[in-house]
């Protein structure tokens, strides 16, 4: 292979995986109208940076209907448990 093409694959191939750990799992983004990157005075916390253990088990109480909610309940009842997982990982790694 010559040398130009193969460091193009590289570099390519490279941005590709970094753009696809990135990615925003199906359902983070609508979160973000509610859970602003910064918390607002309020109830509805930020939840960047937070533990991914945390949000996910706040999603699980929500739809077993164990914490109380005004629209969150119905929300986590749209999500799989592998997909508020998925969107908790992301949220834990925002800063």
């Amino acid at each position: 292979m010559r040398p130009k093409l193969a460091a193009a694959l590289i570099l390519v191939l490279g941005g590709s995986a970094a753009a696809a750990q990135e990615a925003v799992p199906p359902g983070a983004a609508a979160c973000t109208g509610c859970h602003a990157p910064v918390a607002r005075a309020g109830a509805i916390p930020a939840l960047d940076g937070r533990p991914a253990a945390e949000i996910a088990q706040a999603m699980r109480a929500f739809r077993a209907g164990e914490r109380p909610a005004t629209v969150m309940d119905r929300i986590a009842k749209g999500f799989s448990d592998e997909e508020s997982q998925a969107i908790a990982a992301w949220f834990s790694t925002r800063k």
